[in-house]
């Protein structure tokens, strides 16, 4: 499925001003309209707001579609302790992640499976946040039965191991806990590393600068 192209990074950071982004990350409007202007002529890149400052339980509640508002499962309480795992993250408050692809074609992928292909092809893993970002600026990122995992985000558990829930992005259908009242809303949830689902790709990206 063809998704439309990202906004330039101007309108992007109108945007996220608009939407009260730059309080939530301690950052001015006019921080963001600098950054944005310095990289205007970068074609198709994503304007990202690291996410040490601006978390996904932030994040999440600016998604909106269909008027319904985005929000984070009731068992995901943890989700801002999924962190970037073997992902080089530019030392700044803001970056720009380039190459965006939701990777419909490994649908009924598992995670296991999807990040050793990606990393063969020279790409990285979507995190959570970057995921949340892309959504963010450009809606139909998100189609139903065309949604995407972000397992570039990992918690590590105090074991040493990793926690075997991996985030997504995908549309509720309004059962179980998430409550009629959300049906079509943007979610984000998890699934298990090992697991496959026919409706759910793999978010990844070719750089970040």
């Amino acid at each position: 499925m063809s998704i439309a192209a990202l906004p330039s990074p101007a309108a992007q950071a109108d945007h996220l001003i608009a939407l009260g982004v730059p309080e939530i990350a301690r950052l001015s409007a006019d921080d963001l309209r600098s950054f944005a202007a310095a990289h205007g002529d970068v074609d198709g890149a994503l304007l990202a707001v690291h996410p040490d400052r601006a978390p996904a339980s932030a994040l999440s509640p600016l998604i909106s579609r269909e008027g319904k508002t985005g929000f984070v499962v009731t068992d995901m309480p943890d989700v801002d302790q999924f962190a970037p795992q073997g992902i080089d993250l530019p030392d700044a408050p803001l970056y720009l992640v380039t190459g965006l692809d939701r990777g419909d074609e490994m649908g009924n992928w598992s995670p296991e499976e999807a990040l050793p292909a990606i990393t063969k092809a020279g790409r990285s893993p979507l995190l959570l946040t970057e995921g949340i970002h892309w959504v963010l600026q450009q809606p139909s990122a998100l189609e139903r039965n065309h949604c995407f995992m972000t397992i570039g985000s990992r918690l590590r558990k105090e074991n040493g191991k990793f926690d075997a829930r991996t985030p997504a992005l995908w549309i509720s259908n309004g059962t179980g806990r998430d409550g009629s009242e959300r049906r079509n809303a943007p979610k984000v949830g998890w699934c298990w590393w090992g697991n496959r689902h026919t409706w759910l790709g793999f978010g990844s990206a070719a750089a970040r600068s």
